[in-house]
C-alpha cells in the first residue's frame, strides 16, 4: 500500500458519484442495484470511470513522479524488499478494487458473472497501471513481483465470487503505530515513509499490517445469527526496517549510514475479526458503507509471534491503543 493506493481509491467512489447524474426514469433508489442492465447507470458508470481514471493516472504523475529521474522501460526485481510487506500491499490493493469494480458493475445491473470477470480484470488493471510509470522511472523500475500480487489479489476476489458469489475470505489491512527509539531512525523513517498522518498510514512498511480474515458462518447451512459476524483472521507485517533490504543507506551527503545494529524481523498474528457485511442492514446504503468497511480489519485482541522468537498478547491491537504483554521474550 502507498499513497498511490488512494488514487484508485478515490476513483471507485468518484466513478459512480459521476454515474449518478446519468440514471434513468427507473426511479431506483441511488444504492439499489438495478435488477438488469440500467443504460443510463452503465453510460454513466462507463464514462465517470473513463473520466476519474484518467485524472487520477495524471494526478498520480504530477505528485509522484514529476520530480523523479526518467529513464527507458525497464524491470526491478524487488521481491525481496520490505519483508515482502509491500507485496501483500499489493494484493489488498488489487483484491478490494476488484470487489468494488464487480460490486459497481452489478449496481449498474451486469449479470454476475460478467460483472465478476470484468470488475476482476479492472482491479487488476487498475492496481498494475502503476507498474507503467515505475517502469519509466530511474528510481524503481516495474516489477513483475508485484504484478504477480496484483494477479492473485483479483484473483482471490474472482474466484469467491465465481465459485460462492460471495466474499468469505477477505483481504483486511490495519495500521499500528511505531514509536521510533532515536533521532536518526524516527528522521530515517520520515525520508521513507513520510511525516504526515495520512502518508504514515498508508507508507509505513512497519506500522500496517495485511491480515487474511474468514467469516466460519458464511461455510455453515445454518449458522447461529449471533455469530454470523464473527472472523478468524490471520496477519503479517515486518519491523525494525529502515531499508528495502538491510538497515544501512546513505544521508543528503552521500555518507553511508549502517545500522544493522538492529535487525529486521517477520511478525505474524493470530485474531478475531468482524464481518460487517453480516450485520443486518434493510437500507442500500447502509449496506454499501459495511461493504466499504470490511477492507479495514476490526480492532481486537491479537496473539503475536514473531522472528525475534518472542510471544506477545496484545489486549487491544488498533493504531496505538496497544499494551502488549510479551510472554516469551
Amino acid at each position: 500500500m502507498s499513497l498511490r493506493s488512494f488514487f484508485i481509491i478515490a476513483l471507485c467512489f468518484a466513478c459512480i458519484q459521476n454515474s449518478r447524474a446519468q440514471e434513468d426514469s427507473t426511479q431506483l433508489k441511488f444504492f439499489q442495484p438495478a435488477p438488469s442492465l440500467n443504460k443510463g447507470r452503465a453510460i454513466g458508470l462507463s464514462t465517470g470511470l473513463g473520466a476519474t481514471y484518467a485524472g487520477a493516472m495524471i494526478g498520480l504523475n504530477y505528485i509522484w513522479y514529476k520530480d523523479s529521474p526518467r529513464s527507458k522501460f525497464n524491470f526491478f526485481n524487488d521481491a525481496k524488499e520490505w519483508k515482502q510487506v509491500d507485496k501483500l500491499g499489493h494484493l489488498h490493493g488489487a483484491y478490494f478494487e476488484s470487489v468494488w469494480a464487480t460490486q459497481m458493475l452489478k449496481w449498474a445491473g451486469v449479470n454476475h458473472k460478467k460483472a465478476s470477470i470484468y470488475g476482476g480484470l479492472m482491479g487488476f488493471t487498475l492496481q498494475s497501471s502503476i507498474e507503467i510509470f515505475d517502469g519509466f522511472s530511474e528510481k524503481w523500475g516495474a516489477s513483475w513481483s508485484d504484478i504477480g500480487f496484483n494477479a492473485l489479489g483479483s484473483a482471490m476476489a474472482l474466484t469467491q465470487n465465481l465459485l460462492w458469489q460471495e466474499q468469505r475470505i477477505r483481504s483486511k489491512y490495519s495500521f499500528h503505530k511505531v514509536s521510533y527509539p532515536d533521532a536518526q531512525l524516527e528522521q530515517r523513517a520520515i525520508d521513507l515513509y513520510g511525516e504526515g498522518k495520512i502518508e504514515r498510514l498508508i507508507k509505513d512498511y512497519n506500522s500496517l499490517a495485511i491480515w487474511v480474515s474468514v467469516t466460519p458462518s458464511r461455510f455453515m447451512k445454518n449458522p447461529r445469527p449471533q455469530a454470523k459476524w464473527l472472523a478468524l483472521s490471520v496477519g503479517y507485517m515486518g519491523g525494525d526496517m529502515y531499508g528495502g533490504f538491510d538497515n544501512s543507506w546513505e544521508d543528503e551527503n552521500g555518507n553511508t549510514i549502517d545500522r544493522n545494529d538492529i535487525e529486521q524481523y517477520r511478525r505474524f498474528f493470530f485474531s478475531l475479526d468482524i464481518d460487517f457485511e453480516q450485520f443486518p442492514a434493510k437500507k442500500p446504503g447502509w449496506k454499501t458503507l459495511l461493504n466499504v468497511m470490511n477492507i479495514i480489519k476490526a480492532p481486537m485482541p491479537a496473539m503475536e509471534f514473531n522472528t525475534k522468537g518472542q510471544v506477545i498478547f496484545h489486549p487491544m491491537f488498533y493504531l496505538n491503543w496497544n499494551k502488549p504483554i510479551v510472554l516469551k521474550d
